[in-house]
């Protein structure tokens, strides 16, 4: 089976109670969190083999931290122990992390820290047959946009499959470059792509046919994407595997590209939102699951979106969700 390393900074996320409740009974939860760990975790509890690579100090925290992850299943033998804090983010219970209200505090941690040409990429990446990054790792600073293309590079010469997540943050993105200036030489490198229309034309200066998604049918979003996706093949040519996630107000679906074939997954109706935080990258997870199995891409593209689907109904950053239980959420959803 093949074994996926997943690549990002890990996140300490603190998050607050609506309203001031976290000060008058001085208690506010603490989740493990970060794009790629929650990949990790996904692909760990479904039973993918797994590995993580980030950058913690050595400290009591950072041993707790580890072995938590391997206790889930994670192999941490690539973590690097070294700087001096984990950076950490604050969002109210409930929000979004597109949300305004996400706060960071993660300059200084010991993944921004990390210096180009340090790092033998060549020996951490042995072993591996799929390799997964997101689009928050350039957007920390400039070196973690140079480290990202190293590499992705020692793993294009590997011939190991990358994947990337283009999710936008905002708040990201202040050391003076734009997305369009750093993600395209990244995209070159890959052959999996998820993100969304907006996120596409952020990062990747492909504009959409729509401006948003508000009031629009399924049938207009899936057009637009299926514009969108031709222009990513055609300036992009080794992406064999691109899908988009649309968040409705009442339900949810995706569209994935695999090949020439076009698959939509079935519409998942949203009853219960509980932690917006993580939703996509449990459909990351969810691709890669497919992929590395090899499943029909109708599966694939399913499996994906239950997924995202089933973690909006979780609290904390990571799905906790058997294989078992997002296939039953599929045979709940609409067709």
């Amino acid at each position: 089976m093949k074994k996926v390393l997943c690549f990002g900074e890990l996140l300490l996320r603190l998050s607050p109670a609506a309203g001031g409740e976290w000060l008058r009974k001085n208690s506010m939860p603490v989740y493990l969190g970060g794009a790629e760990l929650n990949v990790a975790h996904a692909l760990a509890k479904w039973n993918i083999p797994v590995a993580y690579f980030t950058s913690i100090p050595y400290h009591y925290l950072s041993r707790e931290i580890l072995q938590e992850l391997s206790s889930k299943g994670i192999d941490i033998s690539r973590v690097l122990l070294s700087g001096n804090r984990i950076g950490t983010y604050y969002i109210a219970q409930g929000s979004d992390l597109k949300n305004a209200g996400v706060i960071y505090d993660r300059a200084g941690s010991s993944f921004a820290e990390l210096n180009p040409g340090t790092i033998d990429w060549q020996k951490l990446l042995e072993g591996i047959d799929w390799f997964h990054f997101s689009a928050i790792c350039p957007a920390l600073s400039n070196n973690a946009a140079i480290i990202c293309k190293e590499v992705l590079q020692a793993a294009k010469t590997k011939g190991i499959t990358v994947s990337v997540d283009l999710n936008y943050r905002s708040k990201l993105w202040q050391y003076g470059k734009e997305p369009m200036e750093i993600m395209p030489e990244l995209v070159e490198y890959c052959s999996v792509l998820m993100g969304n229309l907006w996120s596409v034309e952020k990062m990747l200066g492909i504009e959409s046919s729509l401006e948003d998604s508000i009031g629009k049918s399924s049938e207009e979003l899936v057009e637009a994407s299926g514009k969108t996706m031709l222009r990513i093949h055609q300036s992009f040519p080794a992406i064999t595997d691109m899908a988009f996630t649309f968040r409705l107000d009442k339900s949810y679906f995706g569209v994935m590209q695999h090949g020439k074939e076009m698959v939509i997954s079935k519409e998942f109706v949203l009853k219960q939102v509980l932690d917006k935080a993580g939703s996509g990258d449990c459909f990351m997870a969810g691709l890669i699951y497919g992929l590395t199995k090899n499943n029909p891409a109708q599966q694939v593209i399913d499996f994906a979106s239950a997924a995202a689907v089933g973690k909006l109904s979780e609290i904390g950053d990571a799905t906790q969700r058997t294989e078992e239980q997002v296939l039953a959420l599929i045979g709940d959803a609409q067709t």
